[in-house]
């Protein structure tokens, strides 16, 4: 069949608009972090006060992410979508504008929550506006945003910090917010539903509150080390039993905040894996080696970002050629064939050394992130592949939880392990730095507590004992990408159409 220009080009239009907001939400979930000791110096406030700011974003985010599958249907996509963006925009003027900590931290917390709607509805958009056929390239293109804010945001904050002040972190948002708005406004015609469900109060308190304490026991736990700290233990606690009064509240009420059929469907619970798996993957590869490349490399800030960005150009020349093969082939084997891809880089990390050349780390970032590129799209086509359109929105909103979700456990439990290995290593390595080890360094002499030579070495093995540690974490995400490659037999195929023609 043919397809009229004019549908074409309004295709083109909303795929422009919905990157927008896509890539705005995604860049300001890494793009503040770098500005952190600016911040710091600028509000006058501690390092433990200052990681609120990032906190806030986080924990906002998490809570508000559920419930724009239920807006979207009550009140219309098209208008959620547009106040999101609307109220992201001047929150984001307002962050830049900030006098105080206490007032950041607020607006911080309205950007993550206003934020948290814009990845899954726009996905859910996308899906709404290309038949099944295209939908894979659909995903391929909306994937980029989802993928390239996280990889360019430290080393485009890096510069608008360095260049100009930390406030303008926030400002760029501005012209990118009102362009956005006004397209989705002009594009998009809003439908909301004739008989909305009924709105589950309780369901969705209770499901707030568990992730909103989980994701705080997430986010502060290395920094009270964990479950020495009372906080950390009530914050599990009270998530432990929010989460299983959730359970049971949406297994027994007429009408649950979430659907119980999107958890009857297999291609998207075993999709949400995945998709957690892969949000860990892209996110903490993303920080950890920012200090890898800083601390042990000795790069400079803008440097790193440069040796980087090539990630970034694997993902985008990956989802160009998945948007060709994915009509043609099972999306099964794409899945496959990227987290081997992935599983491959990741284990060429861990045998990484202080010496490794540059070239080297770029093209292990440009095989990685070809492989996360051939990961994405497929995977949000196959989970929801079976999945009826009144449960897209909803889907789209939880898909994105579970990707948060996997990132924000994969960084505390890695950089925990990071923190705890580099201890041990040292005492380890330490023992060995002794007068009685035919290896001494310092002949029949013994260096004083001040010695420059001794502290010398003790900053050598301080750096041994990290990228030990730094190993060690590569190794992890690698064994965890290859044993979960087995459950995509269980995933049903994607029904194959023909292509259309056109003029």
């Amino acid at each position: 069949m043919t397809i009229d220009p004019a549908v074409l080009r309004r295709r083109r239009w909303i795929t422009v608009v919905v990157m927008m907001a896509t890539i705005m939400h995604a860049l300001d979930g890494t793009i503040a972090n770098v500005a952190l000791p600016s911040i710091q110096g600028s509000l006058s406030a501690t390092q433990e006060q200052v990681s609120w700011v990032i906190t806030s974003y986080i924990v906002a985010s998490a809570i508000m992410t559920p419930l724009a599958g239920y807006c979207a249907v009550r009140f219309g996509l098209r208008r959620i979508l547009v106040g999101a963006v609307i109220g992201f925009t001047i929150v984001s003027m307002l962050c830049g504008v900030a006098q105080s900590l206490e007032e950041l931290v607020l607006f911080r917390a309205l950007q993550g929550g206003f934020g948290a709607s814009l990845v899954p509805l726009s996905q859910a958009l996308m899906m709404d506006t290309y038949p099944r056929e295209e939908q894979g390239k659909a995903m391929a293109m909306w994937g980029v945003g989802t993928m390239v804010g996280p990889i360019t945001g430290p080393t485009l904050g890096g510069w608008l910090t360095d260049q100009y002040t930390w406030r303008w972190v926030f400002y760029i948002n501005l012209p990118v917010g009102i362009l956005c708005a006004t397209g989705l406004m002009l594009l998009i015609k809003n439908q909301a539903s004739d008989k909305p469900r009924s709105f589950d109060l309780l369901g969705f308190s209770l499901l707030a509150i568990a992730i909103g304490t989980f994701q705080l026991m997430l986010d502060r736990g290395q920094q009270l080390d964990w479950f020495e700290s009372r906080e950390i233990i009530i914050e599990t606690l009270v998530a432990g039993v929010a989460a299983t009064m959730f359970v049971i509240h949406m297994l027994t009420d007429d009408h649950p905040f979430l659907s119980r059929d999107l958890f009857k469907n297999r291609n998207l619970m075993i999709g949400l894996v995945f998709t957690a798996l892969a949000g860990l993957i892209l996110i903490v590869t993303s920080t950890l080696m920012p200090p890898f490349l800083q601390q042990l490399k000795g790069y400079p800030v803008f440097t790193t970002g440069i040796v980087m960005a090539p990630r970034g150009a694997g993902m985008m020349a990956a989802m160009m050629l998945v948007s060709r093969l994915i009509g043609r082939m099972d999306a099964r084997w794409l899945i496959a064939a990227g987290l081997g891809l992935c599983g491959l880089s990741l284990y060429e990390m861990s045998l990484f050394s202080l010496d490794v050349s540059e070239s080297r780390i770029v093209w292990n970032g440009v095989y990685l992130g070809f492989g996360l590129g051939l990961v994405f799209p497929p995977l949000t086509t196959l989970a929801f592949a079976t999945i009826p359109q009144r449960l897209r929105t909803e889907g789209a909103a939880v898909n994105a939880l579970l990707r948060n979700l996997g990132a924000s456990v994969g960084i505390a439990v890695l950089v925990s392990l990071l923190d705890r290995n580099t201890q041990t290593n040292h005492a380890e390595l330490s023992e060995k730095l002794s007068p009685f080890n035919p290896a001494w360094p310092f002949g029949a002499a013994i260096p004083g507590a001040n010695s420059l030579p001794l502290a010398v070495w003790d900053g050598e093995i301080t750096r041994q004992s990290a990228m030990i540690s730094y190993l060690n974490d590569f190794r992890v995400m690698m064994i965890c990408t290859v044993v979960v490659i087995p459950l995509l037999v269980l995933m049903q195929r994607q029904v194959m159409l023909p292509r259309p023609t056109r003029r």
